[in-house]
């Protein structure tokens, strides 16, 4: 999705649950708070009264009135998207079972014959927007498969129920008014208006905010259609990606090798050094020839630790990073679209490791501050705080600091897995 999804993890960093509020209050309380069940009844109460001052948003909004009359006001509440939102995974994903399941050999040729299929269109929006063909493909491919599947939930409902949610309310809002408005504009049916739970429509799967500000009517029928016309949502992808910041004249990033002695120093995002300091490193291609280097910034990205291929991403890495706020995800898109346009598979296998339990790396992040080293409360998830923390907490005890829980690392803070 572009600015979007796989909410359930990351959004549940960011915001403070229910269970947690009840717990704070019930501390500060001198007597036992009881616990507040609400019943099906009071929620559809309650969507009830949210869908009437929705009525009053959309008309604020300059929604017509006709379609507040037979849309807005008839706009059902869907306990699933609900259930979907405050999903939690029991288990972290690692590096290579999220890659093994992305980037397989059936998306690279079948990434390769859509590339043949439409190269008139992608030579074009090459030509127009500066994004390579490959790159489109393979954004397309990991957001749908290639449109094979671009959710069959109902936009609306699914971003009135989120906008009647209390947590994250104004955001679900204001997508729905954005999403009212797409109807509005091309008198979409309602029953056309499917997507993902959160509200991800299309192909290329634009959240209603970024389908309105990006969308191009790429086949000239006046209407921007991205579950229907390939071409509309192949233009509507390059020019995201325009707007986004994507340089024409740089590649993604590329698979690197390391030397044996690497101090793992720089390591991440938020360490880019120029290629001249990467090649005095002695960090190099993957055919052992030393790196080039034109006046461009890099990071060097460990996603499976030192025993897993290494990765420099480049400014484009950091645009992919904009269109989805994974690592994984940007690696994946930079590998799927090389591999697309010819490029080999990885020179170093992504080892299979074990998926670490939230309750696991909750302790880890426990011991890392316990040791000294502040990694915020911990929450399950392997954060850029927790790898720095982890980081400085292998360098203190002569481990490969790569920020990466290994056995050993685990081993160290006392941990048994």
């Amino acid at each position: 999705m572009a600015h979007k999804r796989r909410l359930s993890v990351f959004i549940a960093s960011m915001f403070v649950s229910s269970t947690f509020l009840s717990a704070c209050a019930a501390s500060a309380s001198p007597e036992p708070v009881a616990e507040v069940k609400v019943t099906p009844v009071q929620v559809q109460t309650d969507f009830a009264t949210c869908v009437v001052n929705l009525q009053q948003k959309a008309k604020d909004a300059g929604i017509s009135q006709q379609i507040i009359d037979t849309t807005v006001a008839n706009l059902k509440y869907v306990p699933r998207v609900i259930e979907l939102d405050n999903q939690q995974p029991e288990f972290t994903t690692t590096f290579g079972d999220y890659f093994d399941k992305r980037v397989t050999s059936w998306r690279v040729d079948q990434g390769r014959k859509l590339m043949a299929e439409h190269h008139l269109l992608l030579s074009r929006l090459t030509q127009q927007y500066g994004v390579p063909g490959q790159y489109i493909v393979a954004f397309w491919g990991l957001e749908t498969n290639f449109g094979s599947y671009k959710g069959s939930m109902p936009v609306l409902n699914s971003l009135a129920t989120l906008a009647c949610d209390p947590r994250r309310s104004d955001y679900f809002t204001g997508e729905l008014l954005q999403a009212l408005k797409l109807k509005q504009q091309y008198q979409f049916d309602d029953s056309k208006m499917v997507g993902s739970w959160a509200g991800a429509m299309g192909h290329t799967q634009f959240m209603p905010t970024n389908y309105r500000k990006y969308a191009v009517d790429g086949d000239g029928d006046g209407i921007a259609d991205l579950w229907n016309s390939t071409d509309d949502a192949l233009t509507s992808a390059a020019n995201f990606l325009q707007h986004l910041g994507w340089k024409a004249d740089e590649r993604w990033g590329r698979e690197v090798s390391l030397p044996a002695d690497y101090s793992f120093t720089y390591l991440g995002g938020k360490h880019p050094l120029s290629l001249v300091k990467w090649r005095e490193l002695n960090i190099k291609q993957t055919n052992g020839q030393p790196l080039a280097t034109p006046d461009m910034q890099a990071a060097l990205y460990l996603p499976a630790g030192h025993t897993g291929p290494a990765f420099l991403g480049y400014d484009n890495f950091n645009v992919i990073m904009r269109w989805n706020r994974s690592e994984f995800y940007a690696i994946a898109v930079g590998h799927l679209a090389d591999r697309i346009n010819g490029g080999l598979p990885l020179t170093r296998a992504v080892p299979q490791q074990p998926k670490l339990s939230r309750e696991i790396v909750k302790q880890l992040q426990q011991k890392l501050n316990d040791a000294g080293f502040d990694v915020g409360k911990p929450d399950g998830i392997l954060g850029r705080n927790s790898v720095l923390g982890l980081q400085a907490f292998q360098q203190q005890k002569g481990l490969i600091a790569d920020g990466f829980p290994d056995v050993e690392t685990f081993n160290a803070l006392g941990i048994k897995l």
